[in-house]
Parts: C-alpha cells; structure tokens; sequence
C-alpha cells in the first residue's frame, strides 16, 4: 500500500536520529504502560501435566508472572484447550471445566498477582490495579457439545472467545489440519452456534478451522472475528493453519483481527521444511526397531534431531509477518496470539518466553511503526473487537 511505504520512510528517518538505546527504552516503556493482550497462551493445559506454581518465578515452561510483569504482559488469554479426542470419549466437557477450575486455583491462590475478568471494564480495573487479568478462550468446541446451554454456562466461566475447532473436525466445524471434512465447512450446528455467541457476546475465533468454515464464518457472525494464534500464509504457502492474503483481507473487511502466532513452523517455510525431515526419521526409526512413540528410546532420539536438524525463526522472520499484514489491511488488524506454552520448543530466537515481549516491540520501532501503532498491535485491536462483540450482545436484551 502506497500510503505505508511513504510513512514508513518518514518514520524511519525519525527513528534513524534515535540511538539503539532510546528505542529500547521506548519500547520498554510501550509495553509497560499500555495493555498487553496476548490471544493464545496455554498455561491451564501445562497447569494440567506439571506441578508448577506459575505465580512465582518456574525453570521450565514460557510463562510466569515474574517473567510476565518484565514482559509488560498484563492480559494474556488462558487458552483452555480440549484435545480433539476428548469429543470422541465424550469428557470433553468435563475436561474444559477442569482446566477453567485449574485457573481459578490459581486466581484464588494468588489473588494479588491474577484475576478473571467477565467483562472489559472488569479486565481494565484488574490492569489498572497492577494484577495480570485471565480473560478464557477456549480451543476447540468440542466442550459446547452441541448444547447452547453449554455456550451458556461456559461464559458464565469466563469464556470469551471460542476457536471452533482444533486437530480434527468435530460436531462444529471441520479442521484445516483433518483431511476429512465431513461438514464442507460448518455444520448445521455450527452455523447456529456462531449466531448464538454473537447474542452472548463470545467472539469467534476462526484459527485452526478449514477455509471452506472460515468463509461461512463470515458471512455468518454480524460482529467482527478473530483469528486467536495465526499467521500469514503468505510465507507458508502449504499450511492451511496459517490465513491466506484473501482471507486476511476478509477479516479485516469485517474489522477482525489476525493476532500472530510465533511458532517456527508458522513463521518459517524453511522451519517446516526441518520439522518435516525430523518427523519422517523418526517414523523411520519407529518402523525400523518396531517401536511405539511413547519409548524413551523414540523420545531421546528425536531431543536429538530437534537439537541438531531443527530451524528455528527469529525475530525478524516474525516481523515480516506483522509488515506483510500491515500491508496487506493496516495495522488496525493485526495482534499477538504467541502460542507461549503450547508450541513446545519451537519458538523463534528472541521471542522465547513472555518476558520478551520488548524485544518484538524494539523490532516493531525499528520498522518504522509508531507508537500509536503498536499500542493497537499491543491490545487495542483486540479490545475494540471485544467492545464490539459487547455491544451487539447489549443490544440484544434490549
């Protein structure tokens, strides 16, 4: 876009009389004194495998508060994430109530440091007194079941955003990682459901969903969507996971958001490109000594491939995502959904853990983006959304 290149070369000569450290204590102070959404992070599900007090500082993992509160991270959506078998075995319900439970433990446990909120201006006075505020975004909706009174009681939890599906199609949405699509994109359910949280006020989330449902998804939902933890498929042309230019235009048509997920192998064709080598020798090796994938055998093999043959992104191949979107709909589009906690050890050099957030703002600066531009990517994107999502929901008990 035009408009972008001629103010990306003003702020760029005003960013040029700025030493390296003014533009780290630039960013510092962005993330510092405005709110941090992040779209996607899933500590309730490491909260589920580890004994671990995420209110102190932790050894393992990508998030804690101490690290957090250095990161200016004051927002961060706790993914409750429902793994696609749990549809099958009928206990993804209960699984979902678990994790929200888990959150409130440590709510409860710490309730100086964390809070849920159930409304923005809750979210805002729960910043404002200094705590991280929880708002819940649940991956996979497998846990509706295909009840709407389930929609129900999980906002009344605190869910406030739902991502139709996960790893494989299930009552409500086929998935862009399933090879089968029973529904050619919503099911009949499905399309209900997205009329109903846009009553509630729940905003859909359109990651992890097939194209086919994305496209019913907008022409559905009266209120802007988000794509919770995506990035641009422009740079993976083979992973439908990530958004395509088109869809990207879409969403921002509808005034949605796309927040960026910082995976490697979201990020990097060449990232993929290893993580596929690695998978296709360790199946080689399973098949080969007729072992399960479980074995510690598999396992220790594979800590090593990951070590040796792994490519990991950086920061800058981050970057090139938020440019492309900004110039592809503007920054009024874009935001973060990191996937901290839930990529494993994939994620990119110099965005490692929640603690780093500067650093992807310092890179920001460095681009040319103002700091009105980043207070949009930091949080306020998201937040007019939600507002949006809100009103219309206000307006339906009228």
């Amino acid at each position: 876009m035009k408009k972008y290149s001629l103010i990306l070369i003003i702020l760029l000569t005003a960013c040029s009389n700025e030493t390296n450290v003014d533009l780290q204590t630039r960013a510092r102070k962005l993330v510092q004194e405005n709110i941090l959404i992040d779209g996607h992070i899933d500590v309730p599900y490491r909260l589920s495998k580890e004994n671990v007090d995420v209110g102190l500082s932790t050894t393992g993992g990508d998030f804690d508060f101490p690290r957090a509160k250095s990161g200016g991270l004051n927002a961060p959506f706790m993914s409750i994430y429902i793994p696609a078998e749990k549809e099958k075995d009928g206990s993804a319900r209960a699984y979902a109530d678990q994790l929200i439970d888990n959150v409130e433990e440590l709510v409860g446990k710490h309730p100086d440091k964390f809070a849920i909120p159930m409304s923005l201006n809750q979210l805002n006075r729960q910043v404002a007194q200094g705590k991280l505020s929880f708002p819940l975004g649940m991956e996979n909706g497998a846990a509706i079941d295909g009840s709407i009174e389930n929609l129900r009681h999980f906002y009344n939890r605190g869910v406030r955003y739902i991502t139709l599906t996960h790893s494989k199609s299930n009552h409500i949405s086929d998935s862009s990682y399933d090879k089968e699509r029973p529904w050619q994109g919503l099911s009949d359910f499905g399309k209900q459901l997205v009329q109903e949280m846009n009553v509630l006020g729940v905003m859909v989330d359109v990651s992890h969903i097939s194209d086919q449902a994305f496209w019913q998804v907008l022409e559905i939902s009266q209120v802007p969507v988000i794509a919770s933890h995506s990035s641009a498929r422009h740079f993976t042309p083979d992973f439908e996971r990530n958004m395509s230019d088109e869809m990207i235009k879409a969403l921002a048509k509808k005034d949605g958001v796309i927040m960026i997920n910082f995976g490697s192998t979201f990020i990097s064709a060449k990232s993929r490109t290893s993580y596929a080598e690695i998978n296709s020798a360790v199946d080689n090796f399973i098949k080969e000594r007729n072992l399960v994938k479980e074995n510690t055998e598999v396992k220790k093999y594979t800590e090593k491939l990951q070590k040796d043959k792994f490519i990991y992104a950086d920061l800058n191949d981050v970057l090139d995502h938020f440019d492309h979107i900004r110039d592809l709909v503007g920054v009024d589009h874009i935001g973060i959904g990191s996937d901290f906690d839930g990529v494993g050890d994939s994620l990119p050099v110099g965005l490692k853990d929640v603690s780093e957030y500067p650093n992807l703002v310092l890179g920001l600066l460095k681009r040319g983006y103002s700091n009105d531009d980043i207070r949009k990517i930091l949080g306020g994107n998201l937040l007019r959304v939600w507002q949006r999502n809100e009103d219309f929901s206000a307006m339906q008990k009228i």
